[in-house]
């Protein structure tokens, strides 16, 4: 059976929960997580509803960010129709994780070092808003953090891990 190639999927790694709220908890239901990702050394500041998806100090979790849902790869038509939602729901992306937010670039910065200089390859940092839920990740280029556009819409898959 061949294996199916996700073209929507623009970065995925495991993260570790190393700090949450380092500067206060500022809203009853957000907390702000900072972690660092296993395989590409990424940082990450992401906000979450602890309320409904709450996440301790110390856990690892699965982060996948897509620019769709379906698991061809391609894109929404753009209007919500339940009967798409319930088949995948069911089977594929959506099911195979456990909190899942909406949102859009809003600001890419690179610090691009040409190879040939210092030895570097350049540092860059990702914002996306998850209708005012923010993330941020910061790591090198060349990689993963490439594949992002301004004004790109990404949905966001967590899943914590049993470790």
């Amino acid at each position: 059976m061949a294996s199916r190639v996700d073209r929507s999927q623009l970065f995925e790694d495991i993260f570790d929960v190393k700090d949450i709220d380092p500067e206060g908890k500022k809203f009853d239901r957000v907390s702000r997580l900072h972690c660092e990702s296993e395989s590409f050394k990424i940082e990450l500041i992401l906000d979450i509803n602890s309320w409904i998806y709450p996440i301790d100090l110390g856990d690892k979790f699965r982060l996948s960010l897509c620019t769709s849902l379906r698991d061809d790869g391609y894109s929404e038509s753009g209007e919500w129709n339940p009967l798409d939602m319930q088949s995948q729901e069911t089977s594929g992306k959506v099911a195979n994780f456990e909190y899942i937010m909406y949102g859009k670039v809003y600001r890419i910065e690179g610090e691009e070092t040409p190879r040939s200089e210092q030895g570097g390859t350049g540092r860059m940092t990702i914002y996306i808003s998850y209708g005012g839920l923010l993330m941020r990740l910061h790591g090198e280029t060349g990689g993963n953090l490439n594949n992002f556009a301004m004004d790109q819409n990404v949905y966001l898959f967590m899943k914590k891990l049993a470790f």
